[in-house]
């Protein structure tokens, strides 16, 4: 049945550096019972297209589905129950898997034996349709207990999945973080309302208390692991969650969306030097079980637990890596990489199953356009923190293709840097997966000024902060000063136009919606295309070109 409840095993300081085998790690023994039961949970997260290994021979599902069986089997052979969950985000990273709307990678999961996943914030990049043919393409539920129909009030979607195993009665609830809202495209979930989760938890744990008396009680998350539940900007995650609730309310939390190992050092404080092969603590909230399992099928997380009069005991964790590489620094400064593990083989039946798909999309987009001089950068830690020269050129090519006077993209639609050399319509993918149009709006001069103080008044650190190009303005105190369009300082009498895609434009991370606006025009166009069609058309692309001179300035 289901009780409020603290695990017996506590984290403290004494447990740093434990390692996942029971026999020397200092984790409790097994009880000698014959009432214990036993529960291994095996658990990834942000997928993000990876159904493929990187060119270093890193994760990829025909390894993962080698590691996960031979996990399974063990597992089984030892008389535990066995879940394999995933925290969501399977969509949208490889352009492989993206312009096949993530086929090969839900068919998959399916033959990895995925019991359930929550649905992340990127299973709405496309539209409904596209979410329901994945749903048919996997042999197991998309859970989320927060998501509502606004004209009904009724779950949009399953919200909770029951599993009878050895035993043991698991109740596993799927949660979305509430910020899908704000990030994920209204073109597409504007007829949906996202809850807020610990409310929500609270009343379907209660259902389950009055039916079914699970004896364990899972949530299955995206809504990001923020450490002592600072989350800034972003909304609530997995640690507010824990703590929102009633002391063990939830035995356990798998996550994703922030895309880290959660590894622990003490009480509120992670494992900042994290590598693979490491020993990994999960967290502990209030009784909760924490775990996040990082990125792209790296690892997969495996917690073995005993359950005996009514107490789930943590007995041992870890993240095994899945072919990852360890990087080693030597003496004199230089580093080197090996594997972190012997070397698990690929699956020859999934392989099998997966070269079709990859051997599709390579086809079709490894054909180079242009040829690029230096680095385009677009990665996270840069895109969403300053300006760019990537986020400067996509603006520049997306102004052009509207004849505006002005672009404008949050750093949070740049997916991925290019490197020098030859451009292939795969690497303009990687930078766009989204499959955003292209709008653009003729707005006067005054209506520019408090739009660009709106949107220059995104924080750093947010896949709203604003990339420009054409503009200079110094932003003091939340307004936008000293304009200048195209090096001429703003007329507030004239008419401006500038371009943004269309999900920014329809209120995406936050943006004022511009839909309704008299001057705005929605093309047919993606920015994908515009990106490819710009390097097309320019051939040779110098990134300094692009490099920012201080325009957009910050007081």
């Amino acid at each position: 049945m289901l009780h409020t409840r603290l695990p017996l095993f506590v984290f403290t300081a004494s447990l740093l550096g434990l390692v996942s085998c029971a026999n020397d790690s200092g984790l409790p023994t097994s009880a000698s019972s014959e009432s214990v039961k036993r529960f291994t949970l095996l658990h990834t997260n942000d997928n993000h297209g990876r159904f493929w290994h990187n060119e270093e021979g890193e994760y990829g599902m025909a390894a993962r589905k080698t590691l996960i069986d031979q996990l399974r089997s063990q597992a089984e052979q030892q008389g535990h129950a066995v879940l394999l969950l995933s925290g969501g985000d399977i969509n949208t990273g490889v352009p492989e898997s993206d312009m096949q709307f993530a086929e090969p990678d839900f068919k998959g999961m399916s033959l990895l034996g995925y019991d359930a996943m929550a649905l992340g914030n990127h299973e709405f990049d496309n539209a409904l349709d596209i979410l329901a043919k994945q749903q048919a393409w996997s042999n197991f539920p998309f859970l989320s207990a927060n998501i509502f129909q606004k004209s009904t009030g009724e779950h949009a979607f399953q919200p909770y999945e029951i599993f009878e195993k050895q035993g043991l009665t698991i109740a596993v609830i799927g949660l979305t973080t509430t910020d899908t809202s704000k990030i994920g495209n209204p073109e597409f979930i504007g007829h949906l309302e996202f809850a807020e989760p610990s409310r929500v938890t609270a009343q379907v744990i209660d259902t389950l208390t009055n039916t079914t008396q699970p004896d364990i009680t899972i949530a299955v998350t995206h809504m990001g692991h923020y450490i002592d539940a600072n989350h800034g900007i972003n909304a609530p995650g997995d640690v507010t969650l824990a703590r929102n609730l009633p002391a063990g309310m939830l035995d356990i939390i798998v996550g994703g969306h922030s895309q880290e190992p959660i590894c622990m050092e003490a009480a509120n404080v992670a494992k900042s030097d994290f590598q693979p092969g490491d020993a990994c603590q999960p967290d502990q909230q209030n009784g909760t079980w924490i775990v996040q399992a990082h990125e792209w099928g790296k690892y997969v997380g495996k917690a073995e637990f005993e359950y005996q009069n009514d107490q789930l005991t943590l007995m041992s964790y870890e993240l095994i890596p899945v072919n990852m590489q360890r990087e080693t620094r030597h003496a004199d400064g230089s580093t080197s990489k090996a594997l972190a593990q012997p070397e698990i083989a690929k699956d020859p039946q999934m392989l099998a199953f997966l070269q079709p798909y990859q051997d599709k999309g390579d086809k079709q987009l490894s054909v180079a356009v242009a040829k690029l001089d230096g680095r385009l950068e677009g990665e996270r830690k840069f895109a969403r923190f300053e300006q760019t020269n990537l986020g400067r050129l996509i603006a520049a090519a997306q102004m052009e293709r509207v004849k505006g006077d002005f672009g404008i993209i949050s750093g949070g639609g740049i997916r991925s840097s290019i490197k020098p050399g030859e451009v292939s319509y795969k690497d303009i993918l990687s930078v766009h997966p989204f499959k955003n149009r292209i709008t653009y709006v003729d707005m006067k001069g005054d209506e520019v000024a408090d739009y660009l103080s709106t949107i220059a008044s995104f924080p750093p650190d947010s896949g709203a902060y604003c990339q420009f190009y054409g503009v200079e303005l110094t932003l003091i105190q939340g307004k936008a000063e000293n304009i200048r369009i195209q090096g001429q300082p703003l007329d507030v009498n004239k008419t401006y136009r500038f371009s943004i895609n269309s999900y920014n434009a329809a209120g995406g991370d936050g943006y004022p919606s511009l839909k309704q606006h008299p001057g705005f025009v929605a093309t047919d166009t993606t920015d994908a295309e515009v990106l490819k069609h710009f390097f097309i058309k320019h051939q040779r692309v110098n990134a300094a070109d692009y490099a920012p001179q201080g325009e957009i300035q910050y007081q």
